[in-house]
């Protein structure tokens, strides 16, 4: 396996970084989503990251309101199409075409099935750690949830989105021009971890008795 595989699972599809990146089986990306995280449009990515600067500013330095910043820019926007309409008979101007603003049905329908599978399977998942069947699979998020707690006890929720946000448009392009370093230690770093994952399982893990099988059905 390319190392790049490993340590990039939801992004990367192949060995390099310039395919287009996938998200789960459900959502795979129709646009250029590589491109943008790898600033090959630089206009798309800087546009981003600068939206996500702002909105992190606004919210996070500025202490503004979400509510309270929707409120004033739909102030700010009727008051500007009102004058505009009422002031264009003045100044023999065509008043503001507004345009007719639909979602279509079939774009609701798409996003509540993709929630609604991705929930189920999520659900799914916490069924089966429940139940006791697989320790390792159990450890392992209770060892993610534990680290994500911790790192949500240094920042805000909107700083840990703004900092995954700025990861995301700087790791994979440093990743795809210092490849030829960044293999040779990952894959050694992988090999260890592998090796003392197999030696915890080996010592530890593999002496823990299972929880109960599924009930079989009796013909």
């Amino acid at each position: 396996m390319h190392v790049s595989q490993a340590f990039f699972p939801c992004i990367v599809s192949n060995s390099r970084l310039d395919k287009k990146f996938t998200f789960g089986n459900t959502f795979t990306s129709s646009l250029e989503t590589a491109d943008v995280f790898l600033w090959r449009d630089k206009k798309i990515s800087a546009s981003m990251i600068g939206g996500a600067t702002a909105i992190w500013v606004l919210f996070e330095l500025v202490s503004y309101h979400l509510l309270t910043l929707l409120c004033h820019f739909l102030i700010l926007a009727l008051a500007i199409l009102f004058l505009w309409s009422n002031a264009s008979t003045f100044i023999n101007k065509s008043p503001p075409q507004i345009p007719n603003v639909e979602i279509p049905d079939d774009i609701i329908l798409g996003i509540t099935s993709a929630l609604r599978i991705e929930l189920n399977r999520a659900l799914s998942i916490l069924q089966d750690i429940a139940s006791g069947r697989d320790l390792k699979k159990f450890l392992s998020v209770i060892a993610g949830l534990w680290v994500v707690s911790v790192i949500g006890s240094w920042c805000s929720f909107l700083t840990l989105i703004y900092i995954c946000s700025v990861l995301l448009h700087t790791l994979p392009i440093l990743y795809e021009k210092y490849e030829d370093r960044v293999d040779p230690f990952a894959e050694k770093a992988l090999a260890e971890f592998k090796k003392q994952y197999a030696e915890f399982d080996a010592k530890i893990l593999g002496k823990i008795p299972k929880g109960p099988l599924k009930d079989k059905k009796v013909a």
